[in-house]
């Protein structure tokens, strides 16, 4: 795989780099202390980075450092916008008002106009629900999306971590109600989150979905820290605990896998975040994956990634690890249906 393989998404016939820039980790704020954002001027130079080695789609969304990753990019955009496919997403709360959220006509319509003015730009390629809102008919949110791409501001929409019911779900009330369907869905994706395999991916193919897949890396599971015999507890179980607690006996199994994992890269000579890239990568429905650099190192790292092709044997191997269509948490499915989070949901 190379980076001047562009891949097309969807049904859209655009064409994107098969590694798009995420930049949740950007932001004002200083870089240095763990979870902080990196800080805008590294921020801008890791963009411009990524654009002059080939990156060709940058994902972003409003609620990241409430609004400043958004600012960041639109600042390292300048004089560069009309070569990059640029994604953002709204649903976040961005302020303590609780009506400055959701999937909602009045929230959608001020959201948007935000999103533009801070990434300085009149349209936005991809506009994404980034997550169900289980108060909002689906149908109002299409609607409302419709009518921007018709008022210019917006060329697509799409979805994130919507389920299989929502997909199909919207993509039959768009087209019985003559609207224009979604077109991409993000969700996460890496050796250790595969549940997506079983029914999104296909109706992904089935629908002509473009597929943004995030997490790689498993929220770090993948970056060699979660392994057997390290003699120190991995670098987030302490400040994630519902996340990378591993004492449960799900995650005692997802970090056996990830050190089963790092094993078999090393046996194939490659880096684990080498083989983590490469796999997701491999995938026919995924047609790009996001990468989350806080660094420019961390950049690099990904880049040498993106030139890993793995084999057969090798994606057999994997399979052998870790099943398809497995997760290992409820919640490394990226949000969890109300019907199974509440209670009171399943037993009235």
């Amino acid at each position: 795989m190379s980076l001047s393989e562009l891949r097309v998404f969807g049904r859209s016939g655009t064409p994107i780099s098969p590694l798009t820039l995420g930049t949740m980790n950007f932001g004002e704020g200083a870089g240095g202390a763990p979870g902080a954002p990196t800080g805008a001027e590294e921020s801008i130079r890791i963009i411009q980075s990524a654009l002059d080695s080939g990156i060709t789609a940058i994902d972003t969304a409003d609620v990241y450092s409430q609004g400043e990753s958004e600012q960041v990019v639109g600042r390292a955009l300048r004089g560069r916008r009309d070569d990059v496919f640029l994604a953002t997403k709204f649903h976040g709360q961005m302020s303590p008002n609780p009506a400055h959220a959701g999937n909602s006509r009045r929230w959608i319509t001020q959201a948007v106009e935000g999103s533009l003015r801070r990434l300085q730009t009149d349209r936005i390629d991809l506009y994404q629900a980034h997550r169900p809102d289980y108060n909002t008919d689906v149908l109002e949110t299409i609607t409302t999306l419709n009518d921007l791409i018709r008022q210019g501001k917006i060329l697509y929409y799409g979805t994130s971590v919507f389920t299989p019911a929502q997909l199909v779900e919207a993509q039959w009330l768009a087209t019985t109600n003559h609207l224009i369907p979604p077109l991409g869905n993000q969700v996460p994706y890496s050796m250790l989150v595969r549940a997506n395999e079983r029914d999104v991916f296909p109706i992904a193919q089935q629908y002509g979905l473009g597929v943004l897949a995030y997490g790689p890396l498993a929220g770090g599971w993948l970056s060699g820290s979660f392994v057997l015999d390290s003699g120190k507890p991995p670098t987030r179980v302490h400040s994630l605990p519902g996340r990378y607690d591993i004492s449960g006996p799900s995650s005692e199994r997802k970090l056996h896998a990830a050190d089963a994992l790092a094993r078999l890269a090393d046996k194939l000579e490659l880096s684990l975040v080498d083989l983590a890239v490469g796999f997701a990568l491999a995938h026919p429905a995924i047609s790009s994956v996001i990468i989350g650099p806080r660094s420019e190192d961390h950049l690099a790292a990904y880049l040498r990634a993106a030139e890993v092709r793995l084999g057969e044997s090798v994606l057999d191997a994997i399979d052998d690890v870790v099943p398809p269509g497995t997760n290992f948490v409820e919640r490394d499915a990226g949000a969890i249906v109300p019907s199974l989070e509440f209670a009171e949901l399943r037993r009235r």
